[in-house]
């Protein structure tokens, strides 16, 4: 019987696993970074144990020091979560041989199935050895690992050895080993995926489909339970491969099986031999607990004979800080809310107050939605988003929403090209018209209360400058004897958390909340601009700033200052949250100044290099 369980990973999934071991009666037990010490899986378990240091590598791909925190803090079972060293079999044995329970798949089918290599070879499917341009393209892939770390696209032959370069190197810092392969790179296909569950006692279940086509940068944005469209014939081809590759491994616990569904045709992608992010939405379609089943396969339990039948539809959307119309880039800094109405499921590794930072994958939390059926899940999931209080950095909460209500989405024709056509669109901005006067009218309340009342004379209309979602936009507003008002509106109601303006007959209300220089309206985030420009923040032309923070983990070979670059040239690579950022040169000129050294961190913003155009 499992007492105390350490889980061996950060943020919501630990924070996802500990309240069903607190349902369950079991003690818990965190692990955490320098970084994270004051993060919500930390503050949540029943002990904490940290990892020194900051970097994965030193700290949650550290194996060694988490059996050693397991054991000291008398914990006898370990939970892998995702990510970081759930995969890893020679993880699993040291956690065995010390003596406490893994709550995962045996290490040998881990290990047959965690190198994508060697698990396409078990399903019979070879790796290109060698790449021809009639190949191409072809995806190249990290053997480890997942989330979409380690693989690029290579759509011309010129290319394929740098990015196999950088493919070794994104992998090696977020899985501790480099190796990658090249397979066919399946455009515009769907990727499907089976949930299976196995016992020890040799029973499988097989817990549907799931379709994950929604990605940016091959990661899942978007997922929904079971996948849409497919036909009985197909689905029932999917389930059998599935059960086939758990079989092969004699595979115990949760694992799921990943296909790129084209033409009607699945290719066996993968087996991750372990939980998955969006593992929700098998559980609110089937109604259980598989962390719950987990711990009980763990202990020896067998279950049923046959699952649970599946019920209604369900949708997920993981919200990240990150600027989808700027490269994907993730964002740090404060999160003071986050929030969504009732009904909605939240799994999160935040709270307000907490801080973003650049340590680790910028996912702050998956919102689930279920319903009998499909158009119900994804209306009530767009809904919820769109009401969702989240105050602080910049998301992708908008991109979501429109997403979900895109045509081809809600008629289930999505692949995984979705983005690639239609970003620019989904991006483009489109902010409340009204959010920035209601910005100024409702720090305009509270100005007033402290100069005595409202004036009694007429007045100059009083001027505010507010960027919205990097455009910048103006706003007068005046003071009279009655209260504010605005040209073109009624001022209802003006305080400094709620205003309520007329336009055309038609009232509505806005929520404020402000965070310094940064105001939330309703769904809005604006920045407060000042009346003049700071002189000292001004950079030169041509000037290359960090869009993220970060660290310069490499400098294109040769550059020094006095270089000539071309325009789109590799001038230096940004890691952030797990992931390189390319800064390339935006003219072709001559290279002045490179202030960002290799090995160098940098803060959002900062000058990392300079290219006088010719």
């Amino acid at each position: 019987m499992i007492t105390s369980v350490l889980v061996a990973n950060r943020g919501e999934i630990a924070c996802r696993v500990f309240s069903t071991c607190r349902e369950s009666g079991i003690r818990t037990v965190a692990v955490h970074s320098d970084a994270d010490a004051n993060a919500l899986h930390a503050r949540v378990a029943d002990a904490a144990v940290r990892l020194p240091g900051a970097a994965p590598a030193d700290t949650y791909l550290r194996g060694d020091l988490i059996v050693k925190a397991a054991v000291a803090a008398g914990a006898d079972a370990v939970h892998p979560g995702y990510g970081f060293l759930s995969e890893n079999a020679d993880f699993a044995r040291a956690v065995r041989d010390a003596g406490l329970v893994w709550i995962g798949p045996p290490p040998e089918a881990i290990e047959a199935m965690a190198s994508k290599t060697r698990a396409k070879e078990l399903m019979g499917i070879a790796p290109l050895t060698e790449v021809t341009e009639a190949d191409l393209p072809v995806l190249v892939k990290a053997a480890a690992g997942g989330g979409g770390r380690g693989m690029r696209v290579v759509r011309r032959l010129a290319d394929l050895d740098a990015e196999l370069t950088a493919a070794r190197a994104e992998a090696a810092s977020a899985f501790g080993g480099g190796e990658v392969f090249v397979e066919p790179y399946v455009v515009d296909g769907r990727h499907v995926e089976v949930q299976i569950l196995a016992d020890t006692h040799g029973t499988v279940w097989v817990l549907g489909t799931r379709d994950c086509s929604l990605q940016r940068r091959h990661q899942k944005v978007i997922e929904e339970a079971p996948a849409p469209g497919l036909t009985p014939g197909l689905t029932a081809e999917l389930h059998d491969l599935a059960v086939r590759a758990a079989r092969a491994v004699d595979y115990v616990g949760a694992g799921t099986v990943e296909f790129l569904v084209a033409d009607g045709t699945a290719h066996f992608l993968e087996m991750n031999t372990r939980l998955q992010v969006e593992h929700p939405v098998t559980e609110a379609v089937f109604g259980i607990d598989l962390v719950a089943l987990q711990l009980r396969i763990a202990e020896g339990h067998a279950l049923d004979d046959d699952p649970p039948r599946a019920r209604g539809h369900a949708v997920e959307a993981r919200l990240y800080a990150e600027d989808p119309a700027n490269g994907w880039a993730p964002q740090t800094g404060r999160l003071h809310r986050l929030a969504v109405p009732d009904g909605i499921r939240l799994d999160t590794g935040y709270t307000g107050g907490d801080d973003i930072g650049v340590h680790y994958d910028p996912m702050l939390a998956k919102a689930v939605a279920h319903a009998p059926t499909r158009a119900e899940a994804v209306r009530r999931l767009a809904g919820a988003l769109e009401r969702a209080a989240i105050h602080g950095p910049v998301t992708n909460r908008d991109l979501l929403v429109r997403s979900l209500r895109h045509e081809e989405f809600t008629s289930g024709r999505m692949d995984t090209g979705f983005y690639d056509r239609h970003l620019a669109a989904l991006t483009e901005p489109a902010p409340d018209p009204l959010a920035p006067l209601a910005a100024a009218l409702a720090d305009a309340s509270t100005r007033a209360g402290r100069f005595g009342g409202w004036r009694n004379l007429p007045s100059q209309p009083q001027v505010k400058r507010y960027a919205v979602a990097g455009e910048e936009h103006e706003v007068r507003y005046g003071h009279t004897r009655t209260g504010l008002t605005a040209e073109g509106v009624r001022v209802v109601h003006a305080g400094p958390d709620r205003v309520v303006l007329e336009a055309d007959g038609v009232q509505r209300p806005f929520d404020i909340a402000r965070y310094g220089d940064h105001v939330h309206v309703n769904t809005t985030r604006l920045t407060a601009l000042p009346r003049f420009p700071d002189p000292t923040t001004q950079h030169a032309p041509g000037s290359l700033l960090a869009p993220m923070p970060g660290t310069v983990v490499r400098v294109a070979e040769g550059l020094t200052e006095g270089t000539t670059v071309q325009a789109g040239q590799p001038l230096l690579w940004l890691e952030a949250m797990k992931m390189e950022h390319r800064i390339t040169a935006p003219v072709t000129g001559r290279l002045t100044a490179l202030p960002a050294g290799l090995g160098r961190q940098v803060e959002m913003g900062a000058l990392l290099a300079v290219v006088e155009s010719d």
